[in-house]
């Protein structure tokens, strides 16, 4: 009986062990995964942004983090369909911030 106990607690270590080691491969290979979509994203940024947008970029994603990756979904998109024929520079993304930030509707709170 105590044999039984002692064998069935050794395999469930076991079976715990390998599912915690399928879950590491899996982790493992979802963080490659993400770091080489990041380093497609800012492969294809570099190319297309001057360095001042890319500093503007920057400085927006420090305090909108949300709003820096809508700006560059938007122009890696562009970029990706062909639709860039040149160098995104710093008042272009200027234009898209405005236009990002002018479509949002601001909430006031009022006191009584």
């Amino acid at each position: 009986m105590e044999d039984d106990d002692e064998l069935n607690a050794l395999r469930r270590k076991k079976l715990e062990e390998m599912q915690r080691g399928v879950s590491q491969d899996q982790l493992d290979q979802e963080r490659q995964a993400a770091e080489s979509e990041r380093a497609k994203r800012q492969m294809i940024l570099r190319q297309i942004l001057s360095p001042e947008a890319r500093e503007r970029l920057a400085n927006v994603r420090l305090v909108r983090p949300d709003l820096a990756e809508d700006v560059e979904n938007q122009l890696i998109q562009l970029a990706r369909m062909g639709r860039l024929n040149r160098v995104v520079g710093d008042s272009d993304v200027k234009d898209i911030l405005e236009r990002l930030t002018a479509t949002k509707k601001e909430t006031k709170i009022e006191r009584r």
